[in-house]
This record gives structure tokens, sequence and C-alpha cells, in this order.
């Protein structure tokens, strides 16, 4: 299983946190594209991420099968197949820096 790159949190204590997972499987051809774009957001960011296989859990291969490699923020799924870097940056700044008010 592969283990990922992961970044410190730099930001203050009353940042959010976001979780941010990558579901892949093996043999997949575009989750090592998928890696590298979470992996670069994660590190501009300063957050953690986790990648969990469908290999290794049943629960996610039922829902996922056909869609891998998936981005999860915080349980949510927020993009799969091929991974836009701009859209995952804005979903988590959204989070980690929600509007005033």
């Amino acid at each position: 299983m592969h283990t990922p790159e992961r970044a410190g949190r730099s930001s203050g204590p009353s940042a959010a946190q976001p979780e941010l997972v990558l579901v892949t499987r093996t043999g997949c051809h575009l989750c090592a594209d998928a890696r590298a774009v979470v992996a670069a957001v994660a590190a501009e960011l300063g957050l953690t991420w986790q990648e969990r296989s469908l290999d290794d859990d049943a629960a996610l291969a039922g829902r996922f099968a056909e869609e891998v490699p998936v981005v999860l923020v915080n349980g949510v799924q927020r993009d799969f197949w091929t991974i836009d870097p701009r859209r995952l940056r804005r979903t988590l700044l959204a989070i980690m820096e929600p509007p005033a008010g």
C-alpha cells in the first residue's frame, strides 16, 4: 500500500483542517497523476492527506468501483478520474477560510 506524502499544518489553530482523502486502486493509470495533484495542493496549503485503496476496503470498492481516483473532502466526493488542482484548492480554501460574518 502506498504511503502518501504528508505536510505539516502551518496555519494557526483557528483554521479549519479539512479531511482530505484520495481513493485509489492497484493498476489505476489515473491514480499516479491524482496522487501528484493532491500531494502538491496539500503541500501548498500545509495540509495532511490520506490515501485509501479500494483493494483494502470493500465499502469503498462498492461505492467508487468505477470512479477512481476519487477525492473526498470531509467525506464528500469532490472530484474523480482527472483531479483538477484549481477546483481542489478552491474547495479546501473555502473550508479553511470561511467567509466572515
